[in-house]
């Protein structure tokens, strides 16, 4: 196909061409032959199909919002003769990226390596990949796709924190994965010694009968149990980025309970996103699941509180939100004696007084955060308080 420069020529010779030889200027007519053979000869040069073999692959796969990630081609040159003026188009979000391919002797590869946008939160789609080839002057080009469309999965940033000391929430059994922390309570299940065990938990009877050393697993049979709140709302946020930052926010606290193997509630005003029960690893779900959560248009965020009175009680309950509308913020009121301990958690530049007329009671602790930097000190802070 012609390029755009190739169509102007195209053009720009029919007319010489034409004009010259109606009007007898011989100089014309020969400028728009110029014209008409350079667009045959970049024709000709772009046409024959490379013979190659190309393999994308994206390194890596999940990332953190603001974190490398990259796009690597391996081209092979398959066919018996040298292949130049050819570049790599890859197909990213939006927008394309696109990368020049040096000359590729027969039988020889080449590795490209080229960045991915990971600004933003989300999926995003990469591909299909494009090998273009064009003459020297750019007139013509030949595109042919190679591979399927993968995705860039783009998980919020988080910062590591400590877990509330919060009240517990019980399980009859204790919790049912072998990742749960070592405790002193219920006997859990059996298990081959390895070195560091206690000996006064060592089961002679079952080391008798299997021949190996085996000792008893306990754990204990509560876990800190941690709801979070997540205001998704787009009026109670500055600007896109504070949001962002309140999902980071939000990540970063579900995370540090997940890495630990405890239960955690994620819920917003349009409902519960994402439960674990402290079994398995459930951080990557946590991020995953955070990676996709856009902004909604409802005005109150009182919904996401729906049902909490009727929760167990124990456990630490963390509400994330802006600076902005605080529509709904006061629900935390008729909740809050269902936790043993409240925190709210305000993304971006510190309210005005009179923004806080419809919040919560001013005894919940409140960490007023401008930045990911700055959640890890307050939040200490609050660990310890």
């Amino acid at each position: 196909m012609l390029s755009a420069t190739g169509w102007g020529t195209l053009a720009a010779g029919t007319v010489l061409t034409g004009f010259g030889y109606a009007l007898g200027y011989g100089e014309a007519a020969a400028l728009g032959m110029a014209c008409l053979l350079a667009v045959a000869v970049a024709v000709l040069w772009a046409l024959p199909a490379p013979v190659l073999d190309a393999e994308r692959r994206i390194a890596p796969r999940r990332v953190g919002r603001g974190d490398s990630a990259e796009g690597v081609v391996t081209l092979t040159n398959t066919g018996s003769r040298t292949r130049r003026g050819l570049r790599a188009v890859d197909r990213c979000g939006e927008g394309d990226i696109t990368v020049e391919v040096p000359a590729l002797r027969p039988g020889t590869a080449h590795e490209l390596r080229y960045a991915l946008p990971t600004a933003r939160r989300g999926r995003v789609p990469v591909g299909p990949l494009r090998l273009e080839r064009t003459d020297p002057l750019g007139l013509a080009r030949r595109m042919r796709p190679y591979g399927d469309p993968d995705t860039l999965l783009v998980r919020p940033r988080v910062c590591p924190l400590p877990v509330l000391p919060s009240g517990q929430a019980h399980h009859v059994e204790g919790p049912a994965s072998d990742t749960a922390d070592d405790g002193s309570l219920t006997f859990h299940a059996l298990r081959e010694y390895v070195l560091g065990d206690d000996l006064r938990r060592v089961h002679w009877r079952s080391t008798a009968r299997t021949g190996t050393l085996m000792v008893r697993q306990m754990v204990d049979v509560s876990l800190p149990h941690t709801t979070v709140v997540l205001d998704t709302r787009q009026r109670a946020y500055a600007s896109e980025d504070d949001f962002e930052l309140a999902v980071d926010c939000a990540a970063s606290v579900a995370h540090a309970a997940a890495r630990s193997h405890f239960p955690v509630h994620l819920v917003a005003e349009r409902g519960p996103l994402l439960h674990t029960d402290g079994s398995g690893d459930d951080g990557d779900a946590l991020l995953d699941g955070l990676a996709v959560v856009g902004r909604s248009d409802l005005k109150s965020l009182a919904a996401a509180f729906d049902g909490m009175e009727n929760h167990r009680g124990g456990g630490a309950l963390v509400v994330v939100t802006g600076t902005e509308d605080t529509r709904g913020l006061g629900a935390v009121d008729r909740v809050r004696h269902r936790f043993d301990r409240v925190t709210m958690v305000r993304v971006g530049a510190e309210p005005e007084a009179a923004r806080e007329v419809s919040g919560p009671r001013p005894d919940v602790p409140q960490l007023h955060v401008a930045s990911l930097e700055d959640l890890p000190a307050g939040w200490r802070r609050e660990a310890a308080r």
